[in-house]
């Protein structure tokens, strides 16, 4: 799926696409990032994606795991973005909101009954500080709303909204 990134420096607008990761493709730990998508890809069989710019295909930007739990509840496992796109230095924008809104539509997809369009993951971080600031983030920028201790569900109707922000 075709989707655009916003390089930071010149503000200009670039196209990326979301593609199904190839197990080669797939960022680490030994990449430098915080999830070993590698791993959690063939260990838990989750459905792992990236986005990358068309014209660095072959620098991964952020990467995305998606599982449906009991087979109706669509999950977003993992989003990471790459290490080069965080921070006050980040080489793009949107990619973490392209990624997420790309789990949503397939919770549009994969979903179904009562959870057709509903988006779960959980927040979990070593320090309770950074979890809580992780959470308001996830709130703030997208509109989840958090459900027990760990876990946000993004409804229907905000995923909508950053489908057609993100994906469109």
């Amino acid at each position: 799926m075709q989707v655009r990134i916003v390089r930071v420096i010149d503000d200009e607008i670039v196209i990326a696409k979301i593609e199904v990761g190839r197990e080669s493709e797939l960022p680490s730990f030994s990449d430098g990032w915080r999830f070993d998508f590698k791993k959690n890809t063939k260990v838990e069989r989750l459905k792992t994606y990236i986005l990358v710019c068309e014209e660095t295909s072959g620098i991964v930007e952020g990467c995305l795991s998606f599982k449906m739990r009991g087979k109706t509840e669509p999950y977003m496992a993992y989003v990471e973005v790459a290490h080069h796109n965080q921070g006050e230095n980040k080489k793009f924008d949107r990619v973490a909101g392209c990624l997420i809104a790309y789990a949503c539509r397939l919770s549009f997809i994969h979903g179904e009954g009562d959870y057709k369009g509903w988006l779960a993951f959980d927040v979990l971080e070593i320090k309770k500080e950074d979890e809580i600031k992780l959470m308001a983030t996830y709130s703030i920028k997208y509109g989840a709303l958090k459900f027990g201790k760990t876990t946000m569900v993004i409804p229907p109707e905000t995923g909508e909204k950053l489908i057609e922000a993100f994906l469109k």
